[in-house]
């Protein structure tokens, strides 16, 4: 019984505290010339020490991206370096934050032009 109840406590505990601190703030930014909100989420990621996190993030995050009547979750991808996030169809990619890659990788095959909005 102190078992479970110690158990219960740490995930708790550890819930709330990641909560926290992958509470990232929204990011505004103007892509083709039309607002763009993204929303970075830890998301459930259960496993400690990957070896490929990389600017706070792992395998498992995702960010939310609503551009235009489009609500995009992307999830990360499983590569090094600067975070990238792709469901096959669309691709975010900030290694300059200040203007990201948006990309539309099928059909028409469309870059978007984005940069951050401050304020």
């Amino acid at each position: 019984m102190r078992f479970l109840v110690s158990l219960l406590a740490a995930l708790y505990l550890g819930g709330s505290f990641v909560s926290a601190a992958w509470a990232a703030p929204l990011e505004q930014y103007l892509c083709a010339g039309d607002p763009l909100v993204a929303e970075l989420h830890a998301g459930a990621v259960d496993a400690v020490g990957i070896p490929n996190t990389s600017s706070g993030t792992a395998p498992g995050a995702f960010i939310v991206l609503r551009w235009r009547e489009l609500s995009l979750q992307l999830p990360r991808s499983n590569s090094s370096g600067t975070p990238s996030y792709s469901d096959g169809k669309w691709f975010w990619f900030a290694a300059d934050p200040d203007h990201p890659s948006f990309n539309l990788l099928v059909g028409s095959r469309e870059e978007f032009l984005c940069r951050r909005q401050m304020g």
